[in-house]
């Protein structure tokens, strides 16, 4: 299969995986992802994870600022690849991109279309408490995660499984799909389903409020919420004015006082909810690395009937 030429679009970690697989089994003409953007406290400039991976592949990187640019478009035509393959590229692709490839564009999607359709459908799916995730391979239209499914398959959610986790499992299973829906499309074998408009829903990107606790829901609530931001961006309250961010805990039955409320706090830190108690076991003070609830207590004083989140 290394004939078959390939366009590959990606951006974060998430696509890193897909990029080796798609590389190992055909040939990646070139590797298209977003331009360096500034990250981190000190908004240094930073490659995407796809970038760096494929300049370590030796594949010819394009980043381009528009994607209807005419320049764009005609290198695109002049390659002539045979797919376009996309992971988390972060754009939706005009029909004159899509219409590029000889054969078909694919996209990697990280949930069971047509659930999830949009940027983050892995915290969304850790987050809204699902026992279930996937990767759905499927071709693309000018919709958004709109097209017609190729190949379907889940994975289980425990309850205390992260984002981080799913992210990490998603990305394997992506990358042992699309090598064997590439060859099963060329073969003319693929399925093609239609999506189920009725079943649509939507994972739109985490906004900024969405970090903080909101200690009157209940504890299971509070906790789908920290791992689902676990490793990023992270589920924070406030304690004495500062952002204390919460990275696990468990959820547990019982509890009293005012939600937010500190019940305990030896090796860890107990707080109540809207509906039980949180038992928080994992936190990171401001400009310190996260450490056990326990290390934090050591240094800082949460006697009970202390508010958190005021």
């Amino acid at each position: 299969m290394k004939d078959t030429r390939i366009v590959f679009m990606g951006t974060p970690d998430f696509a890193v995986d897909a990029l080796h697989a798609v590389a190992a089994a055909f040939t990646v003409v070139a590797v298209v992802t977003q331009p360096d953007r500034p990250s981190g406290r000190g908004k240094k400039t930073t490659q995407p994870a796809v970038k760096n991976a494929a300049l370590e592949l030796g594949i010819h990187v394009v980043q381009p600022v528009k994607m209807k640019d005419d320049s764009f478009l005609a290198w695109l035509k002049e390659l002539a690849p045979d797919f376009i393959v996309t992971a988390a590229y972060g754009r939706i692709l005009p029909p004159s991109v899509l219409a590029a490839p000889k054969v078909a564009a694919l996209n990697i999607h990280a949930s069971l279309l047509p659930r999830y359709r949009g940027a983050a459908p892995i915290h969304r799916a850790v987050i809204n408490g699902d026992t279930e995730s996937g990767i759905t391979i499927m071709h693309m239209d000018a919709g958004m995660d709109t097209g017609d499914i190729i190949f379907r398959e889940a994975v289980s959610i425990g309850f205390f499984d992260t984002t981080g986790n799913l992210h990490d499992e998603l990305a394997s299973l992506g990358a042992e799909m699309i090598v064997k829906a590439v060859p099963a499309v060329l073969s003319g074998t693929a399925p093609r389903l239609q999506q189920d408009e009725s079943l649509a829903t939507l994972a739109p990107p985490l906004r900024r409020e969405e970090e903080l606790i909101n200690w009157n829901v209940s504890a299971n609530i509070v906790h789908n919420q920290v791992r689902g931001m676990n490793p990023w961006p992270g589920a924070y309250t406030f304690f004495n004015g500062d952002r204390l961010k919460i990275w696990a805990g468990v959820p547990e039955d019982g509890g009293s006082g005012r939600s937010g409320m500190v019940q305990t706090a030896d090796e860890d830190i107990v707080v109540s909810t809207g509906e039980g108690s949180y038992r928080i076991t994992s936190v990171q003070p401001p400009g310190k690395k996260a450490m056990s609830a326990g290390e934090f207590l050591r240094g800082n004083n949460v006697p009970a009937g202390t508010i958190l989140g005021g």
